[in-house]
């Protein structure tokens, strides 16, 4: 409990910590990093981008994790600690598909391609767990209906690599590979940016689990 207690009062100053982080990350992202040499100015957005990409996926993975836990060791916590996660990362995913949007009316001059494989994969991921609230709002309060809810999230696993996989296979330029075996791909202010971005969206994915948590 006095755990618990702890993160309550913990939760404001990371809070304002992400806030500083987000400002901090929008100005290297906007007017420090040097503009891309293919894409453009329109390649700014991807120090947003990927980062809530990232979250989405890691909140999907923690949703199944925490299901996986419930029907192992039966603890109820699980259950709400996988809803919120899921729920985290429905957020972001559709944060991740406006931002999409974005860059890819920049890049391609349309909003979607139904014939970018990436954008389609990630498409299902969001939308089959998306199904996973329909699936649990449609049973009473209990514990079938976190055994069900468990059972599902899990299944969306095999989705996550697929997709992910597919960002990195892809053969066209306008979803660079971040990482490769070699180190990262980015150097300079650009992989600053990067990094601050990133922990500034992954910071801010805490606090909101948190606070929905409590």
């Amino acid at each position: 409990m006095s755990s618990a207690f702890s993160w309550i009062r913990a939760l404001p100053a990371l809070a304002a910590l992400s806030a500083g982080l987000m400002g901090l990350a929008l100005l290297f992202s906007f007017f420090i990093a040097p503009e891309d040499g293919d894409q453009g100015i329109s390649q700014r957005i991807f120090y947003i981008h990927v980062p809530i990409a990232l979250t989405a996926y890691f909140c999907f993975g923690l949703g199944a994790w925490k299901a996986l836990l419930l029907l192992w060791r039966g603890e109820e916590r699980h259950d709400l600690e996988s809803y919120v996660a899921i729920h985290q990362g429905t957020i972001f995913g559709s944060l991740t598909l406006i931002t999409g949007a974005i860059w890819a009316k920049a890049s391609w001059g349309v909003w979607w391609s139904w014939d970018s494989n990436q954008l389609v994969l990630f498409l299902t991921l969001f939308l089959f767990y998306c199904a996973y609230f329909m699936l649990r709002f449609s049973l009473p309060e209990g514990p079938r209906r976190a055994r069900s809810s468990a059972v599902y999230a899990l299944f969306g696993v095999a989705l996550i690599p697929v997709s992910f996989l597919a960002i990195r296979l892809a053969e066209d330029f306008v979803h660079p590979t971040t990482f490769t075996r070699d180190g990262p791909q980015m150097t300079g202010t650009m992989f600053t940016a990067f990094c601050v971005s990133w922990a500034a969206v992954t910071l801010l994915a805490y606090v909101l689990y948190r606070v929905e948590l409590v």
